[in-house]
């Protein structure tokens, strides 16, 4: 299965910095598969350098989106914008079962790859993927509650018992 954005890197002819354009029929699919309503803009700026035999890449990714909000169903515009760090590796072997692997929070995203060749675009909508609010509400959003009865109603706002504690 090819991927919706796909942007092949020679580990052998690494490029100092790189500038992601997309296009309309890599948005829209990306968009589908994200289940979206659009993708209106996805660019990213990514510099790469090596740490031994990983590449390690760092940048930002942007774009420009439509989503339906939570609460409303409604289409609604929004904008990503976050820094990449992303860490190439080699393919690796799984660990033993009894052997311990700590997982650093901090540390760059991994991603493995075989060959001589690994796919930045893939990467870059994973974390695409992993930056869109899934609950997010638009401007409609308050309006739609209080027509529902929820705005107002005691009770429904996330920590009223706490507030109520406070009394």
């Amino acid at each position: 299965m090819t991927p919706e954005l796909s942007r092949s890197i020679d580990v052998r002819q690494l490029p100092e910095r790189l500038h992601v354009t997309t296009s309309e029929a890599e948005r829209a699919a990306l968009a589908a598969r994200l289940g979206i309503e659009a993708i209106e803009r996805l660019e990213a700026e990514v510099k790469f350098e090596r740490a031994g035999d990983a590449i390690v890449a760092r940048g930002r990714i942007e774009a420009d989106l439509v989503q339906l909000c939570a609460v409303s169903a409604e289409p609604f515009p929004t904008r990503v914008s976050e820094p990449l760090e992303l860490r190439f590796v080699r393919e690796w072997t799984h660990p033993a079962a009894d052997e311990e692997i700590e997982l650093d929070s901090d540390a760059a995203d991994e991603i493995s790859f075989e060959g001589n060749h690994f796919d930045l675009g893939e990467a870059l909508a994973q974390s695409l993927a992993l930056a869109i609010d899934p609950y997010a509400t638009g401007p409609d959003a308050d309006r739609v509650r209080k027509e529902a009865g929820l705005a107002d109603q005691p009770g429904s706002a996330a920590f009223a018992a706490l507030a109520a504690l406070k009394k």
